[in-house]
């Protein structure tokens, strides 16, 4: 019966009259048990009990499951420690008491005191398969009620009569629990797109919901294989999440037992031993004694789970079955992120192939771009940018969009890029580049016999010796140019560019000229950083405004991630943005190639250190630097597995440090690597430390970079 679980002690003591094949000395409800005076029950005194009774009773008192007797026309109550836990407060005072009594507030409820006397009166045994039971909330493992299976069983004496009914109730709450978690864990997988978010989502779920000391995922890599894991206890912050797994590399042949099942498909179970004692890699996994690995159902990708525990651990059949549900889903996503990122591969690589590799380096106007896929991320776009010298000396700068999210639409992006830088070279003036791409995006919509091709852009000439940019837009978004006065606060403003209409339908572009005087920073940018389905337009662009306006300087680099992330929400376009910051002072510029060593950290530590100290940086702006670089080195280190390029830039009014990594999936020379770092916790330091940081993915790898603001005199 349910009840309030709280267990109440009781002293153990010798009692008398024990039933046969007891023990004279219990404890708890047991003791509780053999000590109540059965001779004023129905039951009587215990050594007159029938055989039959004793039985039943000895059974009970020796089980760990909950098991109560419900004896003679009153139903009174015997029963074990387990039941005792599951009543709770009810303990002891329910021993010889009847059951309705006991249970007087639940016992006409439908499903409880009925099927129990059904059982007793018409010896008919009832099964139910979840039972939910208002016992303490420490039973189930949980906030939620505890689920139960239990059963009602007639108890019968030496003459066959019927004198009784034997309960008895298996907590079933971690299964379920499990069951609902694999609910969970299919609904968190489908949302994945690569590997590295399968093995994420992999880990974390099943580290939780098989209550494991280990965890470790491994999956096929041409000749080879990737192996990742998950200890109990390891530290997990939201910055680890953002980074990629911590993958290791295994030989075809190795005898990991992970590894083996990958390579057989066959499941395999230890229950206790040292399944990982010729493989382990530290004391983790010398301490693991239980073991099962499944290998992943998919048709065109190896792989296998492994699932472990430092205790002896016998596999149920439930457990299995769970273990072997939860291998064919990852399985299933392995499969969609191994398709996904090679389509995804072919088309950024299509993208950004066609976007300028290296933007100009200038003493008094510094240049940053940023671009991302949209939500799918799996087909190449049609925006793009570009800045260039022209041959007055000036700077071009564009930023465009193609309609289309196909390999047709980047095709045509990198026509009318490379029309555009052709035509500019020739005549820079704003109008008349705009005005004959308009004839050429015409006549590539003739020769494709279509009118929905659909071009936007704006292209500008940005004359630092003037103080000044001319600009000319064909249907783009207008540009944003943050102000930064010497002896007043930032502002941001949109540009009144002419309006025209995109190119190839008779656009009649008009230039407009602003001042942009040294502090100054230019923005261009897609509509994708602005448009959100359901929200309107204005409410996007006031939102861009807003956050440049707040940001921490007009740093080119840092604005870009700034915008990029200014319009909350998801956006199912492409993002590119674009700027430029004319400098108050030349910068100063130093970089170091970083080789894929463990001493590579120190070396960039005692580099940095001595260039900054050589350009008279802050004492306390060189030691956060420092610090902050030699966390993003070694992290692109572990995490790319290749070599890193370390560079800064000093201006008067900030540092700026970025490190560039050239892949994602290197080899690390072996010596020692967990200790090289602390992994995503280094970037909650940097977040403290520095004034602004963020990432930008690039055509070999992606780029982590931090900015630092130099103090006032």
């Amino acid at each position: 019966m349910p009840g309030t679980v709280g267990r109440v002690p009781t002293p153990s003591a010798p009692v008398p009259g024990a039933p046969a094949g007891s023990s004279a000395t219990r404890s708890g409800a047991a003791a509780a048990v053999l000590a109540h005076p059965w001779d004023s029950t129905p039951l009587g005194p215990p050594e007159r009990w029938d055989p039959a009774v004793r039985a039943v009773v000895d059974l009970i008192l020796a089980s760990p499951v909950p098991m109560a007797l419900l004896y003679g026309d009153d139903l009174v109550l015997l029963y074990n420690e387990g039941y005792a836990e599951l009543i709770g407060a009810r303990h002891p005072d329910a021993l010889g008491r009847p059951a309705a009594e006991v249970f007087a507030d639940i016992w006409h409820d439908p499903g409880t005191g009925q099927v129990v006397e059904r059982a007793y009166r018409r010896g008919e045994s009832f099964l139910e398969r979840e039972a939910v039971l208002p016992v303490e909330r420490h039973l189930a493992g949980t906030g939620e009620p505890a689920v139960f299976t239990r059963g009602h069983s007639p108890v019968r004496d030496s003459g066959g009569r019927i004198i009784g009914v034997l309960s008895v109730a298996a907590q079933t709450t971690q299964l379920t629990h499990q069951l609902q978690s694999l609910s969970d864990f299919a609904a968190a997988l489908s949302g994945t797109l690569t590997l590295d978010d399968v093995a994420r989502v992999t880990l974390r779920y099943a580290i939780n919901s098989f209550d494991a000391d280990r965890v470790s995922f491994a999956i096929d890599e041409g000749g080879n294989w990737r192996l990742v894991r998950r200890i109990r206890g390891e530290l997990l912050d939201e910055a680890d999440e953002r980074l990629p797994p911590l993958w290791r590399r295994a030989p075809a042949e190795s005898p990991s037992p992970v590894v083996a099942t990958a390579r057989s498909g066959i499941p395999f179970y230890t229950s206790d031993g040292q399944p990982l004692g010729e493989t382990a890699v530290d004391r983790h996994d010398q301490k693991i004694r239980a073991l099962a690995t499944l290998p992943l159902r998919s048709s065109v990708i190896r792989g296998a789970l492994a699932v472990g525990y430092q205790a002896p651990h016998t596999w149920s059949a439930a457990e299995r079955a769970l273990l072997a549900a939860s291998a064919e889903l990852i399985g299933q996503a392995a499969e969609r992120a191994r398709r996904f990122e090679t389509q995804h591969g072919t088309a950024q690589l299509l993208q950004r192939s066609m976007l300028p590799e290296q933007l100009p380096d200038l003493p008094r106007l510094r240049i940053a771009a940023r671009y991302s896929p949209g939500v799918d991320g799996n087909a190449a776009g049609g925006d793009f940018y570009d800045a260039f010298l022209l041959p007055t000396g000036a700077l071009g700068v564009v930023l465009g969009d193609v309609a289309g999210h196909d390999v047709q639409a980047a095709a045509r992006m990198g026509q009318v890029r490379a029309a555009l830088r052709a035509l500019a070279l020739s005549d820079p003036r704003p109008d008349a580049v705009l005005a004959g791409l308009d004839r050429l995006v015409a006549s590539l919509g003739t020769e494709a016999g279509t009118h929905e091709l659909f071009v936007t852009v704006v292209f500008g000439v940005v004359e630092a010796d003037r103080e000044q940019i001319t600009l000319a837009s064909a249907g783009h978004p207008a540009p944003l140019i943050r102000r930064c006065p010497p002896d007043g606060e930032p502002t941001a403003e949109y540009v009144e560019v002419p309006p025209a209409a995109p190119l190839g339908l008779g656009c009649r572009p008009r230039t407009t000229t602003v001042p942009f005087p040294p502090g100054d920073t230019l923005l261009l940018f897609s509509d994708g950083v602005v448009e959100r389905r359901w929200q309107d337009l204005a409410a996007g662009l006031d939102g861009l405004r807003a956050a440049v306006t707040g940001a921490s300087s007009g740093d080119p680099r840092a604005l870009c991630a700034v915008a990029s992330g200014a319009v909350p929400g998801a956006t199912e376009d492409d993002v590119a943005v674009l700027a430029v910051e004319h400098a108050v002072r030349p910068s100063r510029s130093a970089s170091m190639e970083v080789p894929a060593e463990p001493t590579a950290p120190s070396r960039v530590r005692h580099w940095m250190a001595a260039q900054l100290t050589e350009w008279q940086v802050p004492e306390a702006v060189v030691g956060a630097a420092v610090l902050c670089t030699s966390e993003l080195t070694t992290n692109a280190l572990l995490h790319a597995g290749t070599a890193a390029r370390v560079e800064i830039d000093l201006s008067a009014e900030r540092l700026l440090v970025s490190v560039a990594d050239y892949g994602t999936r290197g080899t690390v020379t072996r010596a020692q690597t967990d200790t090289l770092s602390s992994r995503g916790r280094g970037l909650g330091l940097i977040e403290e430390l520095s004034d602004a940081w963020g990432t930008d993915p690039t055509v070999r790898g992606s780029t982590v970079w931090f900015e630092i603001l130099i103090p006032g005199e």
